[in-house]
């Protein structure tokens, strides 16, 4: 394919895979001045501008020059051509609108999926994530094409931009009779004639004049005043569209088929928009909000459903749907009246299933946008006609409809409306129930997140899912963190403990480990035999390396560093005597069970074994600590155990902590542990650790393939 490079001059062939966009900063400024032309309410086009459009379009016509044999080749064989194929036309207003989207400021959403969404003036686009001008000129044309239409008009390119620059917001092509009726170039000449005839009586009947009805229709063709267009639509539906009553009236009286749908094929109406599909005139007039056509079509009786017939599979939104979605509550109040039913849904055919589109009826996209007196109006209406409808209907289906339009109003932050649906009996879900919790916490809803924190009880447990782990336990944990409120802390302490389970704390286990080599206790502190002498608290301790050498890593390094010599003395520093003997002990017995530790010793031991690197005793010194665990003293234990990363300990603690906490929370020591973190000392993020702690239980106790295997 030939590939274009502009920069500033004649257009030639280059290899950069693009056409570059013309419009940069570095293009040269106009040569004459050019008075300010203003083509929309805000929206100023200067004399760069301007300039800039000759050479723009002088760009875009040779890049439809080189496109066309590319547009031939792909033709399908048909009809015999009676003329030379020319490629679509540029109107002059188009380019103006392309030339404004690359160049000139303008105000677009900085990012749209952001809550608050902010507006700012876009000065000048960045040249890097300007779309290749080839792709603004294959997206416009291919929006025209799909209209059956000879030019690009400024509407192809604004269509264009909204599928190609991101922020930017332009509405989507109104329906408009206009846009669909050119003579297709595969026709004969009597074809052509009569599809120029039935574009003259659609015409006629889109001016709004009554009086040239019967004119007009027999223009149409065969298919008279139901003649459909390239859309699939019937004059009827134009009619309902502009919301001109008079002319409903007219067409109705002249016998239009007040249920006509659009059609789903493509083939006979190539024109058809994916949207409107099966869609009626009732369809259209509600679509558009036009309240007295509406009444106008009911009156005529008008199938209240739309296309959707009794029994049958609904593949299309019904009126109420359409009026539930759009928050229209007098349109709402009118469908219901008549007889619409809010618990039809809408089912999704993909090409090679069909299932239900989760679901999405009135109540659904009613509580979705957020229009909570139109959720209430339906709801209302289902009461009236509760008497009328059988036990299943009223049972399963209708809190089937009313937790799917729980999820979808907590899904997109209208708590209110979820509050609104659980005073119904509603049931939670662990989804529903975190993101309405999100919804407060964001929107700082004291009142609401007490609620909502009271409810955690009602979820079952069986909802404990991964989403409470990832979720569920960085949200609680945050809001614990942010509010110093006590009732909000009270309750998520019971939330924590009910999480944790009933399930004992994991106890810790000693480390069976055999030491390689040992001597008698009888060789203890004695001065005869000894080869090395330690001088602790200024007191000598006489011991042997042969025994030290191998019994850690930490005496081995202390033997290695010193010279050879008959005696070797070391200085022990902060360790005191009596411990320093109790670790010896261990060592010359072999193990802990001779040892006698009182409760007064047990820290400084522990602190020893670690700096000795003594395993086993270390988690000896560990299992007596959590013996000795109670509300007073927990806190002092943790942040000992957390000083010398004494992990197995720390997560002991950490377990203690979760399944006490409704005690704990009104402990002040256990208070300042959470909250009162000292700038100056990097002490570990507590809170942080007791997340990471309880997701660990969730998923031992919910989530695993054996649970209670932690007991």
């Amino acid at each position: 394919m030939l590939i274009f490079q502009y920069s500033g001059g004649d257009v030639s062939p280059g290899l950069c895979g693009e056409i570059e966009p013309p419009l940069t900063s570095r293009s040269p400024p106009p040569p004459t001045p050019w008075p300010a032309r203003r083509t929309a309410p805000g929206t100023l086009i200067n004399e760069a501008l301007v300039w800039q459009t000759g050479r723009c379009g002088d760009l875009v016509s040779r890049a439809m020059h080189h496109l066309q044999p590319l547009h031939i080749k792909n033709q399908s064989n048909g009809t015999p051509l009676h003329q030379k194929p020319s490629s679509v036309h540029w109107e002059p207003e188009a380019l103006y609108t392309l030339c404004y989207f690359m160049h000139c400021p303008q105000m677009e959403w900085e990012n749209p999926n952001v809550e608050p969404s902010k507006v700012t003036l876009q000065t000048e686009r960045p040249f890097l994530v300007l779309p290749p001008l080839m792709e603004w000129i294959r997206v416009a044309v291919a929006h025209a094409e799909h209209r059956r239409s000879f030019s690009v008009d400024s509407d192809d390119v604004r269509q264009a931009a909204r599928l190609l620059l991101p922020g930017v917001d332009c509405e989507p092509r109104q329906l408009k009779t206009d846009d669909c009726f050119c003579a297709s170039r595969k026709l004969d000449a009597s074809s052509t004639e009569a599809k120029f005839l039935q574009d003259l009586g659609f015409r006629m009947l889109n001016c709004g004049r009554t009086d040239l009805v019967k004119q007009a229709v027999s223009l149409l063709g065969p298919d008279g005043i139901n003649s459909m267009s390239e859309q699939g639509m019937t004059p009827l539906m134009y009619a309902c569209v502009r919301g001109d009553e008079a002319m409903v009236q007219m067409l109705l009286d002249a016998g239009a088929d007040i249920n006509s749908e659009v059609p789903n094929t493509v083939h006979k109406y190539p024109s058809v928009y994916p949207e409107t599909r099966q869609g009626t005139p009732l369809t259209f007039a509600v679509l558009h909000g036009h309240i007295p056509v509406v009444q106008l079509l009911l009156d005529a009786r008008a199938n209240v459903e739309g296309s959707l017939q009794e029994g049958a599979e609904n593949y299309s939104d019904t009126p109420l749907q359409l009026a539930s979605a759009a928050g229209n509550f007098e349109l709402v109040n009118l469908l219901l009246e008549r007889g619409a039913d809010p618990m039809i849904g809408t089912m999704f055919r993909n090409g090679i299933s069909t299932a239900p589109q989760g679901d999405m009826n009135s109540y659904s996209l009613a509580a979705a946008h957020g229009h909570r007196n139109v959720f209430r109006k339906l709801l209302s209406q289902a009461e009236k006609e509760k008497g009328d409808l059988d036990s299943a209907r009223t049972g399963k289906a209708k809190l089937r409809a009313l937790r799917e339009a729980m999820y979808h109003s907590a899904e997109h932050g209208h708590v209110d409306i979820t509050i609104d649906i659980r005073s119904l009996g509603v049931p939670w879900t662990l989804h529903t129930w975190l993101e309405s919790l999100r919804t407060c916490f964001q929107q700082h809803r004291r009142p609401l997140i007490q609620g909502l924190l009271k409810e955690f009880s009602c979820i079952q447990e069986e909802e404990y899912t991964e989403e409470l782990i990832t979720h569920g336990l960085p949200l609680l944990f945050q809001i614990l963190r942010a509010s110093k409120n006590e009732v909000i802390s009270q309750q998520l302490s019971v939330i924590f403990t009910q999480c944790y389970g009933p399930y004992p704390i994991p106890k810790l286990t000693e480390i069976k480990r055999k030491q390689t080599s040992r001597l008698d206790p009888h060789f203890l502190n004695n001065k005869e035999m000894s080869d090395v002498t330690f001088l602790v608290d200024g007191k000598p301790f006489y011991a042997h390396k042969v025994l030290l050498f191998t019994a850690s890593n930490r005496f081995k390094s202390l033997l290695s560093n010193r010279p050879a010599a008959e005696n070797t003395c070391i200085e022990i520093s902060h360790v005191k005597y009596n411990i320093f003997q109790l670790v010896m002990q261990y060592l010359y017995c072999g193990g802990t069970e001779s040892l006698h530790i009182r409760n007064t010793e047990i820290m400084e031991l522990l602190s020893a074994a670690k700096f000795f690197q003594l395993e086993a005793l270390q988690r000896h010194c560990e299992i007596i600590c959590s013996k000795n665990i109670n509300t007073e003293t927990c806190v002092e234990i943790y942040n000992h155990a957390k000083f010398l990363g004494a992990t197995e300990l720390s997560s002991y603690i950490e377990g203690y902590f979760l399944k006490n906490m409704v005690v704990l929370i009104e402990v002040e020591a256990f208070k300042q542990l959470l909250y009162d973190v000292p700038v100056e000392t990097p002490v570990t993020d507590v809170l942080q650790d007791l997340e990471k702690t309880l997701g660990t239980r969730i998923q031992s106790i919910h989530l695993s393939s054996s649970k209670g295997s932690i007991v």
